[in-house]
């Protein structure tokens, strides 16, 4: 029997999900020699290589890849045993980070931090985040909840790494300047929107992908004026006139009296998944499941 050192298996696991010494040493505060160090011990320990060289910078050999993922098993384990700890003294104090982007903070966090108030012993830290559609997962390293969304019929993150807790679907309508011709319907279809201009999102959002979709229903790629990942922005450029988007209904229904028409898309099933992520080791800490709960009650309130 191996006698591993619980501290460096979470090294390895570190590298596994950061992919470079230099953002281990960097995430955990040590320097690059040092985690180096932690490495060869480590794999004196296995007594396998558990990396190799490649380039200037070193990868997981399959050896590497197993014993990366049961040091994943691992944490979250001792995690646990910490979260029933807690329970038993009564305790689900203490700090969670929470990643969220723009829309979702928008549409969740007044009524998230509302709730929170009922848990003081809870310090709830935001950090404001957007990026891609498979950078959110990755984020969960630095973060001990995710908010992330993926459009209909995308995958979610792996989750044997990923503990994923879905919120809510919010379906995408069409934004339309009130004096556009489609702006008296209640519903479009694709081939309705042809040949318009479209205020996007950068390419490979989750937005983007379901515009991608509607192109390929109808055959004609998407002409796309502006993007941004600033959902105001892209309402604002719809309101004066310069094209149409995709909006989230929940979001975006609050500022278009009076601004801009939103029409249910027909034909495709628009509509992009929110969800929470975390880490399972960081997901049965009392306090992160608290501040889960939170969002659940949320997401369910705000769809209504």
């Amino acid at each position: 029997m191996v006698d591993f050192d619980v501290a460096l298996l979470s090294v390895l696991r570190e590298l596994a999900e950061r992919g470079s010494v230099t953002a281990v040493a960097a995430a955990t505060h040590r320097t690059p020699s040092a985690v180096s160090q932690q490495l060869r011990t480590l794999q004196r320990q296995a007594g396998v290589p558990l990396v190799e060289r490649v380039g200037r910078g070193v990868r997981l050999t399959e050896s590497g890849r197993v014993l990366a993922g049961l040091a994943g098993g691992v944490a979250t384990a001792l995690a646990a045993v910490d979260a029933a700890w807690d329970d038993h003294l009564g305790g689900a104090g203490g700090t969670v980070d929470l990643a969220v982007f723009p829309s979702a903070a928008e549409l969740l966090l007044p009524g998230l931090l509302t709730r929170m108030r009922a848990h003081p012993e809870i310090d709830l830290v935001l950090s404001d985040v957007d990026v891609d559609q498979e950078g959110f997962a990755p984020l969960t390293a630095d973060h001990d909840v995710v908010v992330g969304h993926r459009p209909d019929g995308a995958l979610p993150a792996d989750r044997a790494a990923v503990e994923t807790v879905p919120l809510l679907r919010e379906p995408l309508d069409v934004a339309l300047p009130l004096d556009h011709p489609l702006a008296d319907r209640d519903r479009i279809g694709i081939e309705d929107v042809v040949g318009e201009t479209w205020i996007g999102v950068p390419a490979a959002y989750p937005i983007d992908r379901v515009l991608i979709a509607i192109a390929d229903a109808s055959d004609a790629p998407p002409e796309v004026a502006y993007r941004t990942i600033h959902l105001p922005v892209i309402e604002a450029l719809v309101a004066a006139g310069h094209g149409i988007a995709l909006v989230p209904r929940y979001t975006s229904r609050t500022r278009a009296p009076g601004r801009f028409r939103m029409a249910t898309l027909a034909d495709v099933r628009a509509g992009r998944r929110i969800e929470a992520l975390a880490r399972p080791d960081r997901a049965v800490r009392p306090a992160v499941r608290t501040v889960l709960e939170a969002l659940v009650a949320e997401a369910t309130a705000v769809t209504t």
